[in-house]
């Protein structure tokens, strides 16, 4: 049975690291506790994300049993998994209805907005507004789209949140059962899943052809790491069945045909997105090449 080692040894470190997170590091100090908290709850993102894509074992459902258990409360793995699997449909990637990860609206949407969310949504276009506030408007939305699509009579998604509560319950039960205060927790999740929107910030951008849709960020960096090399994100779309180890000898090997192969959308490192889009939109909530009804 093929068994990827790093990805499995992460998977331990990340338990390891909740552990320390929640019962160690509070009687020494909470803001040790919450240094390693974030990043953890980041990580087992990744590393989720992993799973999904059938690492780090043959038999996908054995990492399933393995990262379940999502650390930042907010997404079940099964909604995870199914939209992710959904968003490689990369003939319709940024598209306001088919691409579940998208943040571009429908154009025709936008227009009958409200000003005020209109604002709201536009400071969510800054990388500023992103991280302080996406993790707020990603959650409200998702769980708004999944609620019409129980009352629709969606079963899967409906399952994928019943199996989602008893893990949620034991893990919120073993918080607070340590050292570790309830709202400290929470406070780490969403700093965790503010961490998750530089990575989701601009890896995907509106194009006439997909192959020009999505970015590659030469990052080599902590932020690098805890996203498992998913900033070389063409090299994933292309070859969503390599290991995130693997990634960056992929590219690095092969740059000028990927750079070719993206019609160059790149940045050099997450640095150069933080100076150019922290207070500054990289693009416009509706989507700019989306057909005018």
């Amino acid at each position: 049975m093929r068994i990827e080692w790093p990805t499995l040894a992460l998977i331990v470190a990340s338990y390891v690291g909740l552990w320390l997170g929640v019962f160690v590091l509070p009687g020494v100090s909470m803001a040790l506790a919450l240094a390693v908290l974030i990043p953890v709850i980041a990580l087992q993102s990744s590393l989720q994300h992993e799973v999904i894509h059938g690492h780090p074992f043959a038999e996908r459902r054995l990492g399933e049993a393995l990262v379940f258990p999502s650390f930042n409360l907010a997404i079940p793995y099964l909604r995870f998994r199914d939209t992710h699997l959904a968003h490689h449909m990369d003939a319709t990637l940024t598209d306001p209805y088919d691409d579940p990860e998208t943040n571009y609206l429908d154009p025709a949407v936008w227009r009958t907005l409200p000003r005020a969310q209109q604002r709201l949504l536009n400071a969510n276009n800054t990388l500023a507004g992103r991280m302080i506030l996406g993790p707020l408007i990603g959650q409200v939305s998702f769980m708004a789209a999944d609620w019409r699509a129980i009352r629709a009579g969606d079963r899967a998604v409906l399952a994928a949140w019943a199996w989602h509560l008893p893990s949620t319950v034991a893990l919120v039960a073993l918080v607070a059962a340590s050292p570790l205060p309830l709202w400290a927790y929470l406070l780490a999740c969403y700093a965790g899943l503010s961490i998750l929107k530089i990575r989701t910030f601009l890896e995907h951008q509106a194009h006439e052809r997909a192959r020009g849709r999505t970015v590659i960020i030469e990052d080599r960096g902590p932020l690098a790491f805890l996203f498992l090399n998913n900033n070389l994100h063409v090299v994933h779309h292309m070859h969503p069945k390599l290991p995130w180890y693997r990634l960056p000898r992929i590219y690095w090997n092969n740059r000028e045909a990927y750079l070719g192969r993206n019609a160059g959308y790149s940045y050099p490192g997450y640095g150069a997105i933080f100076r150019q889009h922290l207070l500054r939109a990289k693009d416009p909530v509706p989507h700019p090449l989306y057909p005018e009804n």
